[in-house]
């Protein structure tokens, strides 16, 4: 028969509790605690990490139809709509298969000149149409200085199916600067104020030609 040696008692480790005794309630509370705030507190930080896309979403100021609508650095007004099924300009006339919308617009900035960037058309639906591409650029109002204080007046043109003009508002916004996003944009977006009724009597009242360079 072997005799066994006894076993050594554990000894208690430099600042542990004593061999032999569990944690207390307490201090298992306070770690649980300082667990669920280092958790909440990275939670909170991911929040904060706001994506590039957002970063560059603008800041979008509504209005309606002959409303002075300012947008910190420049105001505009839209003044009037019109829809035409050709358009003449100095040299040629343009027709569509849908409809030309005609937006004529007013415009001041705050403290510095602008050119307005091309607008969108937004549909109900949420579709974007950029202003058409068949119409010189000169002939609009991206290319006059909108000037401070100074109220200037042009127009643009979009070319959109019919379909897109009920509950269709446009937005204007300042061109974009060099190739990194500006964050929070200022954009004006004017509801048209048409609803189904009134986009089909604008469309069937659409001129035959629409003069877009004016005497």
């Amino acid at each position: 028969m072997t005799a066994t040696e006894p076993r050594a008692a554990a000894l208690p480790q430099p600042g542990g509790p004593p061999a032999g005794r569990r944690p207390g309630l307490g201090a298992r509370l306070l770690a649980v605690a300082a667990g669920v705030l280092l958790i909440a507190g990275a939670m909170g930080l991911q929040t904060l990490k706001l994506r590039p896309a957002e970063v560059a979403d603008p800041i979008v100021y509504t209005g309606s139809k002959g409303e002075d609508v300012d947008a910190r650095r420049f105001t505009l007004r839209l003044d009037s709509i019109a829809a035409a099924k050709a358009l003449q300009g100095s040299s040629k006339t343009i027709a569509t298969d849908n409809v030309f919308l005609v937006v004529a617009a007013s415009a001041k900035s705050s403290l510095k000149p602008y050119h307005l960037a091309t607008p969108v058309l937004v549909t109900a639906g949420g579709k974007r149409f950029e202003a058409t591409d068949r119409v010189d650029r000169s002939v609009t109002l991206s290319n006059t200085f909108v000037q401070p204080d100074i109220w200037v007046s042009g127009r643009f043109y979009f070319e959109v199916p019919a379909s897109a003009l009920p509950g269709a508002s446009v937005r204007f916004s300042l061109p974009q600067q060099g190739v990194v996003l500006e964050p929070y944009r200022p954009e004006v977006e004017i509801d048209l104020g048409l609803d189904d009724e009134s986009a089909r009597k604008l469309v069937a009242s659409a001129q035959d030609v629409y003069p877009t360079v004016k005497k």
